[in-house]
């Protein structure tokens, strides 16, 4: 580094040579620079007096440094500042003149225990032009900058002895030791036979693949293998006995409000404009009749060796088949027979003027219905037949399709997600299904007298105990795992049971969406067709009016028959249906 005045070259260099070791050890601003004091003060206010510059007084403090913390403190911020002005002369070629300022401004912290040391020390010089004072004087400031820059070096000092005593970090002998610092995992020993020790004493067979359980673990366990099993299946028979009351009634109830009716027209020669309910009554019975005498024109041989014939479509297809088309005509009839009792309400409650309107509706909501469970009574007959083929069949066809109609029955519904109203519904749908399987078992019962040979009936409760034993199992797997899948509690089937006590009572709820709907009239249908060839077999052969006698005393005998029947199933349910509404009740107050 070099300053440039008036053609000359001063190297700080050469100042090197002027410091001593005392000087460098001394630290404090103000004695560093100023090695012979006397002589700079004179050459300075000399030249001030010369030039006429004026310079602001230099206010120096004396820091005090103990000797034990000579070496604490640390030149944090030094900053300097050099102006130079050189003015040179053309026409004389004299010396240029040359202005320089010179500012230190030192600031010092201490680090030390006895406290905070801080110092400052700032100075303005200006010299001369180009004379041997100038030169001297900037030769002093360098040198000062150059002892304070030696200075701030703690090997000058000794203030960071201690460090040079630490090792420097080496990274790689870090890493070495500190391997797994990274998160890496450990390289472990790769001896199979350390590994199957290992392996045998480290735990749990299956530790790396499943989880310890808990409690709740353990009663989801339990609700799947035993409370919805079993609260599912006592809903299912409690609905099952709800449906044969509603078929008892069918065949018991209405047959009477008819007979009363007529009766009463007969004995009074009078026709009253019945009541809704007498109103639903006739289209109930109108339905039935025809659906009856409908199904008296088919043949069941035919049906029977169509569908053992086919080669193409298997039996449990048509099954499955048929069973869709059996809950669609489900659906549709439920709506159709609530149509027709609102029309039926309209009819006996219209005006004379609107009497017309509201008879012709009722007509062809009648018309819409007979067609509809027409068609209803046909897809369940040939459901039941298509059982008893499989049945009376010796190629295991039972088997195969009980396996694939129930399968596919848990695959449709298992792995889909439901709510508890859906539930609600499919639990019904259950119920409808089971009361189904029964009347297709009376139907090959029915089959069996008639057709049969030899000894049957032991086979045949084989073959229908499997059938049931298949769909309980089927029903209970079915719920158990939709409750552990969509986390329905057991206590839920619970509460679809208090609702159909409810219904049971005939009790009014918010929520008729709740209720079992059941129409028995296609079910009724189906059975009155297969019993009325065993009812025959039994009629004596001799004149008509014998014969006549006969079917008015069978149909009679059945009817009390029927009528005992319903009684019990109706007062037995009831007083059931009181002691759970009222068990519920009081676990609820307990629970509250």
């Amino acid at each position: 580094m070099s300053l440039g005045s008036g053609g000359r070259k001063l190297s700080f260099e050469l100042l090197s040579s002027d410091l001593t070791a005392d000087d460098v050890d001394d630290t404090s601003p103000r004695s560093l620079p100023e090695t012979s004091s006397d002589g700079r003060r004179r050459r300075r206010r000399r030249s001030k007096r010369k030039h006429g510059f004026q310079s602001p007084p230099i206010v120096e403090e004396e820091p005090r440094v103990d000797g034990s913390a000579a070496a604490a403190f640390r030149v944090t911020d030094l900053r300097s500042v050099v102006e130079k002005v050189c003015q040179s002369s053309d026409a004389e070629g004299s010396a240029a003149s040359c202005v320089t300022r010179v500012g230190v401004e030192l600031r010092q912290r201490s680090v030390a225990a006895n406290g905070r040391l801080s110092a400052a020390a700032s100075g303005d010089d200006a010299a001369s032009s180009c004379g041997s004072s100038t030169r001297e004087s900037v030769a002093a400031a360098v040198a000062a900058a150059d002892v304070i820059d030696a200075a701030r070096r703690p090997e000058a000092n000794g203030v960071l002895k201690k460090l040079e005593k630490d090792e420097s970090l080496d990274w790689e002998k870090f890493i070495k030791e500190n391997s797994n610092i990274l998160g890496e995992v450990e390289r472990r020993d790769n001896s199979p036979f350390r590994y199957f020790i290992g392996e045998l004493y480290s735990g749990n067979s299956l530790r790396s693949t499943i989880a310890v359980g808990n409690d709740k673990k353990r009663q989801r366990v339990y609700n799947t293998m035993f409370h919805v099993p079993w609260r599912c299946e006592r809903l299912i028979v409690a609905g099952f006995f709800v449906c044969l009351d509603s078929f008892l009634s069918l065949l018991t109830i209405m047959p009477a409000r008819i007979v009363m009716t007529v009766w009463r027209v007969l004995k009074t020669r009078q026709f009253l404009r019945p009541n809704a309910a007498d109103l639903s009554d006739y289209g109930c019975f109108i339905v039935l009749a025809l659906g009856v005498a409908s199904l008296q024109m088919i043949d069941i041989s035919l049906i029977y060796h169509v569908i053992r014939g086919q080669g193409t479509i298997k039996l449990y297809v048509v099954y499955n088949v048929l069973e869709i088309f059996d809950k669609l005509c489900q659906s549709f009839g439920e709506d159709v027979l609530q149509v027709l009792f609102n029309s039926a309400e309209g009819l006996s409650t219209c005006s004379t003027d609107n009497a017309t309107f509201e008879l012709m509706r009722f007509l062809l909501d009648e018309a819409i219905a007979v067609v509809a469970f027409v068609v209803h009574s046909f897809v369940l007959l040939a459901q039941a037949i298509t059982l008893s083929t499989c049945i009376i069949a010796h190629n295991n066809a039972l088997l195969a399709l009980l396996v694939s109609n129930n399968f596919a029955e848990i695959k449709s519904n298992v792995f889909k997600r439901v709510s508890k109203e859906n539930l609600h519904n499919l639990v019904y749908y259950d119920i409808i299904e089971r009361f189904h399987i029964t009347a297709f078992l009376l139907f090959v019962l029915a089959q069996n007298i008639l057709e049969a040979e030899g000894p049957w009936f032991d086979s045949f409760l084989i073959n229908a105990s499997l059938v049931f034993m298949c769909e309980v199992l089927i029903d209970a797997i079915k719920h158990s795992f939709l409750a552990k899948f969509n986390e329905i509690k057991p206590v839920a089937y619970s509460e679809f049971l208090e609702d159909l006590s409810k219904q049971i009572l005939n009790e009014q709820t918010d929520d008729r969406q709740k209720d079992l709907t059941f129409i028995p009239l296609a079910p009724a249908c189906v059975v009155i067709r297969v019993l009325t060839p065993v009812y025959a077999t039994l009629l004596p052969s001799g004149p008509f009016i014998w014969r006549i006698f006969w079917i008015l005393l069978w149909s009679v005998l059945t009817y009390f028959i029927l009528a005992i029947f319903k009684i019990l199933v109706g007062l037995v349910l009831r007083c059931l249906a009181t002691w759970y509404i009222n068990l519920r009740l009081t676990r609820k107050q307990h629970v509250d």
